[in-house]
């Protein structure tokens, strides 16, 4: 029964990071535009990372109970090197795609409001990142 309250607990914790960071995003946005949409919770970049705020979440609690020497641990450690490079270089990457399909669109279709503008803020930068990990880390420490 013990080990399935320490399991949720390695949940709990991602689940936390992902709110910190998606809520403290929320509330930057909310100010920078002068209203609060709760659509900005599932909106994508900006400061901080959400989704390097979970990996960390997750490999400090695996860390944690499972040790560092285990299999689920190098499971969870790639993975996360995986979504962190994702959400630095191949969405930075799209945004950058995005951001040029734009000015294509807008030279092309002037004076057409019909069309919808692409999403150019994809991607995270370095400091985006490392303050996503830095809630990750804080919570599976608080709470594991």
């Amino acid at each position: 029964m013990n080990d399935y309250l320490i399991i949720n607990n390695v949940l709990f914790s991602a689940i936390l990071a992902w709110f910190i960071a998606q809520t403290i995003k929320v509330f930057i946005l909310a100010y920078k535009q002068k209203k609060f949409r709760w659509g900005l919770y599932s909106s994508p970049g900006n400061f901080p990372s959400s989704h390097s705020a979970v990996v960390s979440a997750l490999v400090v609690g695996v860390g944690i109970v499972e040790g560092t020497d285990s299999a689920v641990f190098a499971v969870t450690t790639v993975l996360a090197f995986f979504i962190i490079y994702d959400a630095k270089v191949i969405r930075g990457a799209a945004g950058k795609q995005a951001h040029s399909l734009n000015k294509i669109i807008e030279k092309i279709g002037e004076g057409d409001e019909d069309i919808d503008k692409l999403k150019e803020i994809l991607g995270h930068s370095l400091l985006e990142i490392l303050s996503g990990i830095i809630i990750g880390i804080i919570c599976s420490l608080l709470i594991l």
